[in-house]
Order: structure tokens, then C-alpha cells, then sequence
């Protein structure tokens, strides 16, 4: 008997792959939301189960046999901006899936693409008057439409649910996308062009993302392998995978898939360990895979930016109600954590790091090959006062030219330069041997970092100077993130950006033993 899988390309398919109820926790919500004629949003992140939803429950409605069911996908229609092209195509593309579904022949029999405003609209109308059931339509990746496309479909949607009371038509709509419908808002207002009082936003019933798998759901989707493989996930793994992705469906799945298929080559006699979990989230944080490349392509965004800089240095202004802020979270790069604004998960905010330091990372070996990385070792261990010392001067020599890049052509992520470099500048040695546990967090007002080599355990918390408000408590935090990760020792960098103090001023080195514990902390 074939086995399934994990999967992490595409749609779940009964059958075929390892998968949870879709309709967990909102079975009964979506029930009601159709039962009572409503139109509805559904947003959430992507590949975290909107489309295996959506699908799943037009084949579970058909088959109930109250209603007809349609999933249709626009994500192919995007790219034509202008209604004379783009309505023609979505109504292409319901006539394709309808037959797919094997619904009901005749949509659009009679269509008049002269009247390209309510071509839409009236095919509909005709369609649901020949059906002997009422229509259920989930539009999927609808936000990939844009511009004079997007309000066309949306007023003509508008127009068949008004008159619903005069004319058959479309007895309950999803609109289904990584955005909530009001981002939409967004992308279609050039200067002075808004829907004006013909606003198609108002006819939503209600808006809802899904949520992220939880601890137990972990346990039982990995059970699933058990119970047909036979091999054990131990307890450490699973905490370790849902502590690294915070239940996000595909990352989830990206783990369990990465750890089966590529460490152990399908060995089903090895148990599934924490180690194996570790090297599966290092491997997925470095590879370039279609999940992570769209969500890293967000990050060269400006609106993304705004929000994700100051997450970054752990510092700054982000006004919650803002739709930048929303739209941040909503594509699944940040959560609010009681009130704490952080990378969605661990494995994110690795991934954020690793790419806005590529490119200094790459320099900074070019120009350093000519030092092994043992030089940095002592006793076995890394000397990690030598290596800041290096990064010291290395900044003092480079920052100028750093600063300016990001500015210009890294994505414009400047004011976190200086928290770039010096990550880059580890990653560069680590990379021997070792990682770095990074904690960023709006709020805290720095960066926590904890390089892990060999074994050992470095921790290190970066400042902005003119960002420290207390200079009484500026060594609590540390101590407490080196009491977290277990080390008596800590070092403690601090940026400062005033352009007239001379360097000979803003470098230094000094050794603090506060409670008991060493701190090393180094201007820069």
C-alpha cells in the first residue's frame, strides 16, 4: 500500500497526503455564513490551508446535494489589468472549473462582452435561473486581481447580490486571499480614483483568517505517520518544530517532509529526533524554496519596511491601525504576541535576517578569506571578545560605505545597518560550526542574539545609544538573557550614530562584573 506524505507543494489531497480536518473550528461558522446567504472574506498567509479549504468544502457541499458548489481560482487572471481583457477571462475561467466540477452546463451561453460592465453580473443571473439548487462560488487568490479588473469584478458582484431579491444569483460568495478585502482598497486607489458610492466593500457579512496549527494538532498530524510508517516522533522534536514555526501549516510540514525525505533518506527504522529537527530548520532556512522566496520577496516592499525595520532593532514607532501593519501581519511575516510585535516564528525571523545580510556577508568573507575562521578559536572555544574586537574595527573602517548601501539598494533597511553587519559579520565565522539564535521584538528596545558553537553559548545584545533611555538598567536585560541561556559571561554592543563624535570616542572596550557575571561591552 502507498504511503502518504507530508506535503509542501500545493493543495492536501485526501489520499495522498498527511493532513488535519480543514474545517476545524469553523465548520459550523461556515455553515451559517451560506446558510443565510452572506458574502464572505477569508485571509490568511500563504500555504497555510486556504485553497485545501476551499476545495475540500465545495466537493463536502456538492455532496451534500443542498446546494451547487464552485472553487474557482483567479490567481491566473491577475496579470490583466484592464476589464476589457480581464472580465473575458474570468468568466473563462468559471466556465473551465464549472465543467471541472461537473456542474451544470450554460454559463455564459449568451454573453455580450460588449457590455464588458455587467457581462459578469448577467451571466450569473441566467446560470443560477436555469439551476434547479442554489449556487455557493469560492473565489480563490482573489487579491491577485488589480486595478480597472478588480472593481469591475467586484461592483458586478455587488450588482447580482442587490438585486438578488428581482433576479437569481450567486447565493453565497467567499473571497479568498492572502489580504483582508480592505487592502484591496489599497492597490486600486491611484491618486484621486476611488469605487466612490458604488463601493463593493459593503456587502461583506464578515472577514476571518485561519489560524495556525496547535501544539496537539502537531501531535496528531505527525501521528498520522506514525500509525502508517511506523516511525516515532520523540517529544523533544515535535516541542522543538512547533517552538521554531509556531504551527504554521506548511513550515510544519516542511520539517516533517525534511527530516524523513532528505536526513534519513526514508529510513523508516530511525526515530524523527530534535537533531534532526535542527538540521531540517537550518536546511529550510537556507534554501531558496517557493514558500520562503514570496514572503522574502515582501520584505524589499515599502510598507513592509516601515513595519519590519523596527522589529528588527527592537525599537520605533508602528501605529497598529495602519494598513501597513495590518497588511504585515496578514501575509504571515509578524504576530502580536500579548502585546509584543515579533517575526511570526523563529524560523521567519531567520529567514528576514539571512536575506537582508547576504550581501554584506558575501563581502565581509571576500574580504577576510585570507583569515581562517580557527583564528577566532581558543582553547576549543570561540573568543568572542577577539571577534568583536575585529567587527570594531572592521565597522569603523566600513560603516560609512554600509550604511549608505542599505540606504540605497538593500532594500533600503539603513537604519538597521549597523544590527545587519555585525550579524553578518558572526554569520561569516558560525558558519564553521555553529548558528545564532536571534530574538527581536518591537518593544524591547534591542536585539538579543545567542551564538551557538560547539556547544557553547555566547550571548550578545545589540543597542542603539541614542535609543537607550535608562542608563540604570542598561545592564538588566542582559543579564537576564544570559541567566535564560545559561552563560556567565555576555557581551553588550553598542551603536552610536551621532555623525560628529569622533571615532576614537565611540570605540571602546570595557568589563563590567555585575552580579557576579562578566559583561564585555564594546562601542562601536
Amino acid at each position: 500500500m502507498r504511503k502518504r506524505f507530508f506535503n509542501v507543494a500545493g493543495p492536501c489531497v485526501p489520499g495522498d497526503h498527511y493532513m488535519l480536518d480543514p474545517f476545524r473550528g469553523i465548520n459550523d461558522e461556515l455553515a451559517d455564513l451560506i446558510d443565510q446567504k452572506h458574502y464572505f472574506v477569508i485571509h490568511a498567509a500563504r500555504q497555510s490551508g486556504k485553497t485545501t479549504l476551499l476545495k475540500e468544502l465545495a466537493r463536502k457541499i456538492n455532496a451534500e446535494g443542498e446546494y451547487y458548489a464552485l472553487y474557482c481560482s483567479l490567481e491566473a487572471t491577475g496579470m490583466f489589468t484592464e476589464p476589457e481583457k480581464g472580465i473575458p477571462e474570468i468568466v473563462g475561467k468559471i466556465e473551465s472549473y464549472l465543467k471541472n466540477y461537473g456542474l451544470p452546463p450554460g454559463f455564459a451561453k449568451d454573453a455580450n462582452y460588449g457590455r464588458i460592465g455587467d457581462v459578469l453580473n448577467l451571466s450569473f443571473v441566467e446560470y443560477c435561473r436555469s439551476l434547479d439548487k442554489p449556487l455557493v462560488v469560492f473565489f480563490d487568490e482573489a487579491d491577485c486581481l488589480a486595478n480597472g479588473t478588480l472593481i469591475s469584478f467586484l461592483r458586478q458582484l455587488r450588482e447580482g447580490y442587490v438585486n438578488r431579491p428581482d433576479a437569481p444569483f450567486i447565493h453565497s460568495v467567499a473571497l479568498v486571499g492572502m489580504r483582508n478585502l480592505g487592502d484591496y482598497k489599497t492597490q486600486i486607489r491611484a491618486g484621486a480614483e476611488t469605487l466612490g458610492g458604488m463601493s463593493p466593500f459593503n456587502i461583506v457579512k464578515k472577514c476571518f483568517s485561519l489560524r495556525n496549527f496547535t501544539k496537539a494538532e502537531v501531535v496528531e498530524l505527525y501521528a498520522q505517520h506514525t500509525t502508517e510508517a511506523g516511525q516515532m516522533f520523540e517529544p523533544e522534536m515535535i516541542d522543538y518544530t512547533f517552538e521554531q514555526t509556531q504551527g504554521q501549516p506548511w513550515l510544519v510540514n516542511a520539517v516533517a517532509c525534511e527530516c524523513i525525505e532528505e536526513i534519513i533518506k526514508k529510513d523508516y527504522s530511525i526515530p524523527i529526533t530534535k537533531e534532526f529537527a535542527e538540521q531540517a530548520v537550518q536546511n529550510i532556512s537556507l534554501s531558496r524554496r517557493t514558500h520562503t522566496t514570496s514572503m522574502i520577496e515582501r520584505l524589499k516592499e515599502p510598507r513592509v519596511r516601515k513595519i519590519v525595520e523596527p522589529v528588527i532593532l527592537g525599537s520605533g514607532d508602528i501605529n497598529e491601525t495602519t494598513d501597513d501593519y495590518q497588511y504585515t501581519k496578514d501575509i504571515g511575516l509578524i504576530r502580536d504576541d500579548r502585546g509584543i510585535i515579533e517575526p511570526a516564528n523563529p524560523i521567519y525571523a531567520e529567514l528576514i535576517i539571512r536575506v537582508l545580510i547576504w550581501y554584506p556577508q558575501d563581502s565581509i568573507y571576500r574580504a577576510y578569506r585570507e583569515y581562517d575562521i580557527p583564528r577566532y578559536l581558543k582553547d576549543g572555544k570561540l573568543d568572542m571578545s577577539f571577534l568583536i574586537s575585529d567587527f570594531q574595527q572592521y565597522w569603523r573602517e566600513n560603516s560609512d560605505i554600509w550604511v549608505k548601501r542599505y540606504q540605497e539598494d538593500l532594500y533600503q533597511y539603513n537604519e538597521a545597518a549597523a544590527h545587519l553587519v555585525i550579524q553578518a559579520f558572526l554569520q561569516r565565522v558560525v558558519n564553521g560550526g555553529g548558528y545564532i539564535i536571534r530574538k527581536m521584538a518591537l518593544g524591547t528596545g534591542r536585539c538579543d542574539l545567542c551564538v551557538v558553537y560547539d556547544g557553547h553559548k555566547y550571548p550578545i545584545e545589540l543597542k542603539i545609544k541614542q535609543n537607550i533611555r535608562e542608563q540604570s538598567k542598561i545592564y538588566e536585560q542582559i543579564l537576564k538573557y544570559m541567566d535564560s541561556v545559561g552563560s556567565d559571561v555576555g557581551w553588550f554592543v553598542i551603536f552610536d550614530k551621532d555623525a560628529e563624535k569622533c571615532w576614537d570616542d565611540k570605540v571602546y572596550v570595557k568589563e563590567e562584573i555585575v552580579d557576579g557575571k562578566r559583561v564585555v561591552v564594546a562601542g562601536c
